[in-house]
């Protein structure tokens, strides 16, 4: 890098010439890039993988992990005496439906 004030080389990235002590001006590269911006993500009832009421493949989206696995711990969570179906009952309530997982395609394909 040149400094523009007494031409001579300085370090990359310096704010101050060593030399004359001169300012020296902003570049694009020395400023830190923004961090990325990702969509906040919700919790919603699935409407293309539900068995009862998607609650458990919401969750399972949620979380990124199998839909299966989530079914099996809360049918052995219900097992165990608790208010566990009494939440799932609220669950269904207060939870929007939305879409999750993979999309459904259930249009004929055009051939």
């Amino acid at each position: 890098m040149i400094c523009p004030n007494c031409q001579k080389d300085i370090a990359i990235g310096s704010k101050f010439c060593y030399n004359c002590g001169a300012k020296q001006p902003e570049t694009a590269a020395s400023a830190p890039p923004p961090p990325p911006v990702y969509p906040r993500k919700r919790l919603v009832r699935s409407t293309n993988d539900r068995k009862i009421a998607g609650i458990c493949a919401g969750i399972a989206d949620y979380f990124d992990i199998d839909t299966t696995l989530v079914r099996v711990l809360w049918l052995l969570a219900t097992l165990v005496p608790g208010p566990n179906i009494l939440a799932y009952i609220i669950l269904w309530i207060a939870v929007p439906e939305g879409p999750t997982g993979v999309p459904a395609t259930s249009a004929p394909v055009a051939s």
